[in-house]
């Protein structure tokens, strides 16, 4: 049963989301918090301040100012792609708004005059339309006919206009803040610190342009909601110096102010906090699922609960760091409520096109109603993963009728049926059980997420999934090898990969594999079977697209927890220049000396011409410019386990 409302009603939460996560939907954090907060009596609201940082700056004052700053750079600091804008500064500014109306779906005409060309000023990143061409063999009189053909003028519009924000990007980038980028801005200020000293050095710095508007924004938010609680989720490094950029203007527009912060930045690299000056920004830090720790933290602000009887929280005391576990059960996964995007501006978010695949386009375009099956992991053995920590080791499910229940809710809200469930893997029964229902209720809508290409996505389990929405699935292929997927305890082979991949395919379901190299022990040989099996999904019609990642070994894993068990030996951790701030990757040396960053560059330019359609009848060691071995491979192994899965069907 839910619990009973929160002891401190009366005051007022506002949730925000920083700069910088996603542009074409809200992340789920704040919705999630909003609406379990509001089912426990307390007045909830939520902003996205990230957005409206970027939309202020995608306006004709935003640009003009952005000239204007950049006119004022010596001449010794203005980069080529500084010079080119200032050039075309005016062009820019006159077109930007209407470029972001038709972006927000306000506008769609417009798209037959930006992809007549000559609507936009283009600048550097226009450059990779003769990539496409060169690769493709396409025709100079239509260099992108290959992907959108004749009658995909939206598409193509739509991925010109986005190249156009890039170039004003990189502009940013090049002349105000070498920092900035839409999504990861500030990362390596955050990731795995040491030390609080560069955020600090950051936070002290005059603000930039960018800041300057972020304070402004700031203020009318508070203005707007007059919050007693400033609640900042922090999904990422990337976003660790914009949400302390907010706290240091909230703190000096509303000195009573309590702040709180969380997310999974927090609960996956402060889990050693010590640092102190956090808390010159802050007033507390909250650790993994965030509603038991906010029920306690309201009540203890509302005075109705002491100290010592706060839930998974960091506060400074005495000026030293002090973290209370408190022992209170987590609040059930069921029971959680349906989140709410109520004070989100939907119809301005950014439907983006980025790269040209059908499938890698659902990261960036549309707007996602972001949803949890289940809460955690239910398999939590991967070696490279954190399976140690809350979102991952405690796993807990909903019933399909709740589930559904949720979905509904959510459509009637937002008017949108399209739904992107963000399970670290949702469970193959929860989501059979969600698709009866659906079914049964005659509930439409489109739905993507990710899974384990584990043997229970039988054919008949894709063909249901497929008929109650499923339009993509995304899962870790990782490393491609057989050996090294045991390893890991991936709990899965290469062969019953394919299968699976194979019978989404089949359906019409757009498949994205995650794929890594730099594993323990692996080799050059193994990278280079690797990306031959890659090839072949590719060629079977397996996978649609992919990513490689570099892996990185965490403290949390069970690499960096038991790193002799996989034949490495881990790097002592950086000293810093005061108490632990941030803690997660670790360096490790790996006794076969691979040199994994040379691999890494062939492995990404075979993929993104296999997204493509092309080299895929080719020899994969043509991708390196340096000697390779020959792939051991044979040549039709993923062929004749579609085929041995077929025969045993």
């Amino acid at each position: 049963m839910p619990d009973a409302p929160a002891a401190a009603p009366g005051l007022r939460v506002l949730a925000v989301i920083p700069p910088m996560t996603q542009l074409n939907t809200p992340y789920p954090s704040t919705a999630y918090l909003t609406g379990f907060l509001r089912s426990r009596g307390v007045d909830a609201r939520q902003c996205d301040l990230a957005l409206a940082l970027v939309l202020k700056l995608l306006s004709r004052p935003g640009l003009q100012a952005l000239a204007e700053a950049l006119q004022a750079l010596p001449e010794a600091r203005r980069t080529p792609r500084v010079a080119a804008f200032l050039q075309r500064a005016g062009a820019y500014a006159a077109g930007i708004e209407r470029v972001v109306a038709f972006l927000q779906g306000r506008d769609p005409t417009l798209a037959h005059r930006i992809a007549m060309g000559g609507f936009l000023p283009e600048g550097e990143r226009f450059r990779a339309i003769d990539a496409y061409a060169a690769g493709v063999g396409a025709g100079d009189a239509d260099p992108l006919a290959w992907a959108f053909g004749s009658l995909g003028t939206t598409d193509r519009a739509r991925h010109l206009a986005t190249l156009h924000l890039n170039d004003i990007a990189d502009v940013v980038k090049d002349g105000i803040d070498p920092r900035f980028e839409f999504v990861r801005y500030g990362e390596k200020l955050a990731a795995s610190q040491p030390s609080f000293g560069p955020l600090a050095d950051a936070l002290a710095a005059p603000p930039t342009l960018l800041d300057r508007w972020l304070e402004q924004l700031v203020h009318e938010a508070l203005a707007e909601h007059a919050p007693d609680v400033l609640l900042l989720s922090v999904p990422f490094p990337g976003a660790v110096y914009g949400a302390l950029r907010i706290a240091q203007a909230a703190r000096v527009a509303r000195p009573g102010l309590r702040i709180a912060l969380g997310g999974g930045y927090v609960n996956t690299e402060l889990r050693e906090l010590a640092e102190p000056r956090l808390f010159d920004f802050v007033d507390a830090v909250t650790l993994d699922a965030g509603e038991r720790p906010l029920l306690a933290l309201l009540e203890h602000w509302a005075g109705r609960r002491g100290a010592g009887r706060l839930v998974r929280t960091f506060t400074r005391v005495d000026g030293a760091v002090r973290y209370q576990a408190g022992f209170e059960p987590d609040v059930p996964f069921e029971d959680v409520g349906t989140p709410t995007w109520d004070g989100l501006p939907l119809d301005r978010y950014l439907s983006l096109l980025d790269l040209l695949n059908p499938m890698h386009r659902l990261w960036s375009d549309g707007r996602w109603n972001k949803l949890t099956v289940a809460h955690g992991c239910y398999w939590k053995k991967c070696s490279f993963c954190d399976v140690g920590l809350d979102y991952i080791g405690r796993y807990e499910t909903a019933s399909a009728q709740v589930l559904a229940d949720r979905i509904e809710a959510i459509v009637a809200e937002t008017g949108q049926t399209g739904f992107h469930f963000v399970d670290e893997a949702a469970p193959p029964k929860a989501l059979k059980a969600l698709a009866d229902e659906l079914i049964r209720r005659g509930t439409r809508i489109s739905w993507w997420g990710n899974v384990r290409f584990e043997k229970t996505f039988t054919p008949a389990l894709a063909e249901r999934l497929a008929e109650s929405g499923c339009i993509a699935i995304t899962g870790g292929l990782e490393v491609a090898s057989d050996r090294l997927l045991a390893l890991m305890k991936k709990g899965v082979t290469v062969d019953q990969v394919a299968r699976v991949t194979k019978a989404f395919a089949d359906q019409g379901v757009l498949v994205h594999a995650y794929l890594m190299y730099g594993f323990p022990t692996q080799t050059v040989q193994d990278t280079v079977d690797a990306l031959e099996l890659v090839r072949q999904l590719f060629a079977a019609g397996c996978i649609h697209s992919g990513f490689w990642h570099r892996f990185v070994c965490t403290v949390h894993s069970p690499v960096g927890k038991n790193p002799g068990h996989y034949g490495v030996t881990l790097h002592p951790l950086p000293p810093g220049d005061g108490p632990t701030f941030a803690k997660n990757d670790v360096g490790f040396t790996d006794p076969t000396g691979t040199d994994h960053d040379a691999l890494g560059a062939g492995l990404k330019k075979a993929l993104y011409n296999y997204m493509h359609g092309l080299g895929l009848e080719d020899d994969v060691r043509m991708w390196w410019d340096f000697p390779c071995p020959k792939p051991r491979v044979a040549r039709r192994r993923i062929e004749k386990a579609l085929l041995a899965g077929a025969e045993s069907a």
